[in-house]
C-alpha cells in the first residue's frame, strides 16, 4: 500500500508536470496545478485500492492516472479561440 501512494503521487507529480509543460497558458500558476496532480492521483489510488482490495498495484496506479487528470481537467481554462463573445 505505501509502494502504491508513492507510486501514485509520482505519477501525480509528473502529470501535473506535464500539464503545466504541455499548455502552460491553459493553466494556472504551477505551484496549484502541481499539488492538484498529486492529490488527485492520490484519491484515484484511494478509490481503485478500496473498490479492487490489495494485490491490483497496476490498476491502482491507473486508476490513480485517470482521477489525477480528472482533477487537473477542472482547472482548464478556455483557449484564446474559444473566448468569442457573443453579438450584442
Amino acid at each position: 500500500m505505501l509502494l502504491e501512494a508513492l507510486g501514485s503521487a509520482l505519477l501525480g507529480l509528473g502529470l501535473g508536470w506535464a500539464a503545466t509543460v504541455r499548455l502552460p497558458r491553459r493553466f494556472p500558476s504551477r505551484a496549484l496545478v502541481l499539488p492538484t496532480g498529486i492529490a488527485g492521483a492520490l484519491f484515484g489510488a484511494f478509490l481503485t485500492h478500496t473498490a479492487l482490495g490489495s494485490g491490483h498495484a497496476l490498476a491502482t496506479l491507473a486508476g490513480a492516472v485517470v482521477v489525477g487528470v480528472a482533477f487537473l481537467s477542472l482547472l482548464l481554462r478556455p483557449s484564446a479561440r474559444a473566448r468569442r463573445s457573443a453579438p450584442a
